[in-house]
């Protein structure tokens, strides 16, 4: 092999597992020991402040100025006794990841020296240049001025040096430029329509509260290997690269042992993550070959979405001490599963009642079935909605192929649930297998049972017991885009269920029976969404036309159900964005899905002229010398026989490079048409189906290639190394 692969790999082999230290103590005794929560806010605060603060977090509303400095001065204090020095407003621009700017905690004094402090005001809110972030148009880029505020109820947490206080970001004019300003929003409309509707079974709900238990699956490729592939380095993805012989086929490493380098890996990313509150408890090996997953406890959905955001951050910088890169992108490797992030979502109300759990009485389990059956409601008339929320130019590769749902959004809710819905339609008797039988008459409900039906992996919506797991979301996604239509959604059904049930009452239908007739109209209405069976299947795609569901596929225009009445009028009655918001952060993202396909044309065609090219022809040049000198030493007939092979892999040599050469020219020519295009959506259409399509072309040629090419001189790592390294 060529003299730098071969120096990488051998590096990767020798490589040895760093061990790592573990604390000298339990883990509840340094859980969350960086982070300004609870038990610090009572250490470190005047009581008064601290009532107040609690109060705010609990409660909302605002502070008062004398209050923040309070808080202010607390935090600080304990930041700089644990070593702290600068501090940050830790936000959520929309691209995807997070952003800070570091200031010191210094001040003058007004003596020629300085002074260390942090004042409320400088903890309530910052100004950060708003210029460079991406906003829809919504700012210019000479108007530069956009705010941060702080977000009281997600703790401030210190990374190295840094105090990090989470915040929205704002616009100058207060449109929100990031995720959690809308998010914050969509949770406070659940919870508010949630109380209302609970209030039907229990007056005593103040507040209902999203959950979220993401499941973060990932790649890690070795250090050396990674920087030796450029398209890796620069799309976080292989755009060429042919099948390894052995790949997840005989099922050997889902659940297999950890081996121990990542083992290490591991440790030291759970040790990082506890410290920081991040309540990290399931780590395993997925399907394929150096895929991994790690999954903490459910939190509050706001919460959850920091802390998931935060430990792709840490995998990044503990992965690297490893020697390992990680790999968040949907579908790094051809061939092989791609990598999501399954957002596990309930409700429960402050009294304890966990909404998407089975009761033991006939009001408990009708108040679950409201819930359940609301949520169906939101799910089947907002799919095209939910599935813009999780559609990106990297989740396009992963859904639809290897254990990942397919782009139609319908639900699965398993045997039990799905009798009861019938029945419930029917009004007929109620019979429902499992652990026990149940033989009631409608409008009886009877007690549910968890877990007594199978699971189904290939539903990108799927009851699974107490919960919902939308199982759609990219592993590189930011967790706010699908919380935010989905709670959102939720909010809105809620509203009109409560609407719908109030009209009965004022009839003279009393209040169960009212509910109960609801709840059965919209299990009716509602049933084009409900599937059980193999998504996978071409059969389901073409029901699911046949249903009404969205079976869109381009991205691009994915995108516009954001902009359906439906969606305008979601966001508007329930409070969360404008019309006005809604078009500028489509906007940004069809430019983020037009600059992320570019990004892959331009190193792809870089690659193939100035790699593939060059080393398939120097192969051919080796190939021809040898023709060459066997006719030179053989007679005519002879000559011609023994170099026959020889010959018909120069002639395919040569007519994989002419495809090559003939496509890269063609996807350059196709990208100069597509970017003097000045509208975002239609630029974005154009690169779809005149771009993007043509990678996986240029690719076909490209893994033909390195079949043919001599592996001595192939100067790419192959995926037999890239995915097999320990």
């Amino acid at each position: 092999m060529s003299d730098l692969r071969f120096r990488v790999v051998e590096k990767a082999f020798q490589r040895k597992p760093v061990q790592v230290e573990m604390p000298d103590k339990c883990v509840s005794e340094y859980f969350g020991c960086m982070v300004f929560n609870r038990e610090k806010m009572f250490k470190y605060l005047p009581e008064k402040a601290y009532k107040d603060l609690i109060n705010v977090i609990d409660k909302g509303g605002t502070l008062s100025l004398s209050t923040a400095d309070a808080v202010a001065t607390g935090m600080k204090r304990w930041a700089s006794g644990m070593g702290a020095t600068h501090y940050t407003h830790w936000f959520h621009p929309l691209t995807e990841g997070t952003a800070e700017k570091h200031d010191a905690f210094i001040e003058h004094d007004g003596k020629g020296g300085v002074v260390e402090e942090l004042s409320g005001k400088l903890l309530v809110q910052q100004e950060p240049d708003a210029s460079s972030f991406p906003s829809g148009g919504i700012r210019n880029t000479f108007e530069a001025r956009g705010y941060t505020a702080w977000d009281p109820s997600s703790p401030a947490f210190i990374v190295g040096d840094t105090l990090c206080i989470p915040t929205i970001f704002i616009s100058y004019t207060g449109e929100p430029l990031d995720y959690k300003a809308p998010l914050l929003k969509a949770l406070d409309a659940v919870n508010r329509a949630g109380v209302d509707v609970c209030h039907y079974f229990d007056k005593n709900v103040k507040k209902v509260h999203a959950y979220l238990g993401w499941e973060q699956e990932y790649f890690l490729v070795d250090e050396g290997l990674y920087a030796a592939r450029p398209d890796l380095l620069l799309t976080g993805r292989t755009l060429m690269g042919h099948e390894s012989s052995k790949n997840q086929q005989l099922e050997d490493h889902y659940f297999g042992a950890i081996p121990t380098r990542v083992a290490e890996f591991m440790k030291e990313l759970e040790i990082e993550c506890l410290k920081l509150g991040i309540p990290v408890k399931t780590r395993h090996n997925e399907v394929a070959p150096n895929q991994f997953e790690l999954a903490p406890i459910f939190e509050e959905c706001n919460l959850a979405n920091d802390h998931n955001l935060l430990t792709m951050s840490i995998m990044r910088k503990v992965s690297r001490k490893h020697g390992f890169r990680v790999l968040l992108h949907e579908k790094p490797f051809k061939g092989i599963n791609g990598s999501g992030k399954h957002n596990n979502w309930s409700l429960g109300t402050d009294t304890g009642v966990l909404l998407m759990a089975p009761g033991k009485t006939p009001i408990e389990n009708l108040w679950f079935l409201t819930f359940v059956v609301n949520t169906l409601k939101a799910v089947y008339r907002h799919n095209a909605l939910l599935k813009g929320s999780i559609a990106s130019a990297t989740n396009a590769h992963r859904l639809g192929a290897n254990e990942a749902p397919p782009a139609i959004i319908s639900v699965f809710l398993g045997r039990q649930i799905s009798a009861v819905l019938e029945s419930l339609e029917e009004s007929g008797e109620l019979n429902i297998e499992g652990k026990h039988g149940f033989k009631l008459d409608i409008p009886r409900i009877p007690e549910l049972l968890i877990d007594n039906t199978d699971r189904n992996r290939t539903s990108p919506f799927a009851f699974t017991g107490n919960r919902f797991e939308f199982r759609a979301v990219g592993s590189s996604a930011n967790c706010a885009t699908g919380m935010l239509a989905l709670n959102a959604a939720v909010a809105e059904q809620l509203i009109l269920f409560k609407n719908e049930v109030d009209d009965r009452i004022q009839k003279g239908v009393e209040k169960f029976a009212a509910i109960l007739d609801v709840v059965r109209l919209y299990a009716r209405e509602c049933k084009a969404i409900h599937f059980d069976g193999n998504n996978y299947s071409d059969a389901w795609k073409e029901e699911a036309k046949k249903r009404g569901l969205d079976c869109e596929t381009s991205v691009p225009l994915i995108f516009d159900s954001y902009l359906s009445k439906t969606s305008i009028e979601l966001f508007r009655t329930t409070g969360i964005m404008s019309e006005i918001e809604l078009k500028a952060r489509n906007e940004v993202k069809w430019e983020t899905y037009t600059k992320k396909i570019q990004i892959e044309a331009r190193v792809l065609g870089d690659l193939a002229l100035n790699h593939i090219i060059p080393v398939a022809t120097r192969y051919q040049t080796i190939l021809i010398e040898n023709v060459s000198k066997v006719k030179n030493l053989f007679d005519a007939e002879k000559g011609k026989e023994i170099s026959a092979t020889n010959l018909s892999l120069i002639e395919d040599i040569a007519s994989h490079i002419t495809r090559i050469k003939t496509l890269v020219d063609k996807m350059i020519e196709n990208r100069k048409v597509a970017n003097v295009i000045t509208d975002e959506r239609e630029k974005a259409i154009v690169y779809h189906d005149t771009i993007a399509s043509m990678l996986d072309e240029i690719r076909y040629h490209i893994d033909k290639l390195e079949l043919i090419v001599d592996n001595e001189i192939w100067t790419l790592p192959k995926y037999r190394e890239l995915l097999f390294i320990r």
